[in-house]
């Protein structure tokens, strides 16, 4: 299933979403890892047809759909504990990031000191046919800057059926079948969300292709992420 979000307002969904293509990177750009997805940078507004594309089917699976979100959290309060009212106790605290101002993407692979570019999840570690069933992230904005959620249009039992038609169904998707997808020339659109401070998003990031920005914004941005079990709507939806 492709990129859906669950929306009311197409208005307020417009008002803090852009759309653009994406490129692997080029040898020279070392803050990257070789053949990393990034995108190109050519943002638009989202047209009708865009609109529509993201919209979610009428009887949408939970675990493949993307929220807009604002957690109730008042600061002080242990993050570790945010989930119990959320309507996932058994969600798993993964700790908080902090992202530097004008970063096209966020996430840093530790062991080679680049960044890894838009990517896939694997904390739950599912084979081809159960991809879609894993947990969705939940990521609260903690500031003090704005920073955005990039998530790309096509999933990732897609693009590994695309990259390896023999033996899909025996493959375990990951990040570089995305970097195979691109570098042979196949297109992917991808939607950039706008997430002010105490603002966040519900993702399915073991399925869709993502990662975090601060592109173009002056402030820093941290940011606390959980992994659990979140019932479309349980949250306060932003739009």
């Amino acid at each position: 299933m492709p990129l859906h979000i669950a929306f009311r307002d197409p208005a307020a969904l417009r008002a803090r979403c852009e759309v653009s293509t994406v490129r692997t990177t080029r040898p020279e750009e070392t803050s990257h890892e070789p053949g990393a997805v990034v995108p190109t940078g050519q943002w638009r507004p989202m047209a009708d047809a865009d609109i529509r594309a993201v919209t979610a089917p009428r009887r949408p699976l939970d675990s493949t759909l993307v929220e807009i979100v604002q957690p109730s959290y008042r600061g002080g309060l242990p993050l570790e504990d945010l989930p119990r009212s959320l309507g996932d106790p058994d969600a798993v605290y993964l700790g908080q990031a902090l992202a530097k101002p004008d970063m096209i993407t966020t996430t840093e692979n530790y062991a080679t000191g680049r960044l890894l570019g838009l990517h896939l999840d694997n904390w739950d570690k599912l084979p081809y046919a159960e991809k879609h069933t894993g947990r969705r992230r939940l990521c609260l904005n903690l500031g003090p800057g704005t920073r955005y959620i990039i998530l790309g249009n096509i999933d990732a039992q897609a693009v590994c059926r695309a990259v390896h038609p023999a033996d899909s169904t025996q493959r375990y998707p990951h990040t570089d079948d995305y970097r195979s997808y691109v570098a042979s020339g196949r297109s992917i659109r991808v939607f950039r969300i706008r997430l002010a401070p105490g603002e966040g998003y519900v993702a399915p990031t073991e399925y869709l292709l993502h990662d975090g920005s601060t592109e173009a914004e002056n402030h820093p941005s941290a940011a606390a992420f959980w992994l659990g079990r979140w019932p479309c709507g349980i949250l306060p939806s932003l739009a």
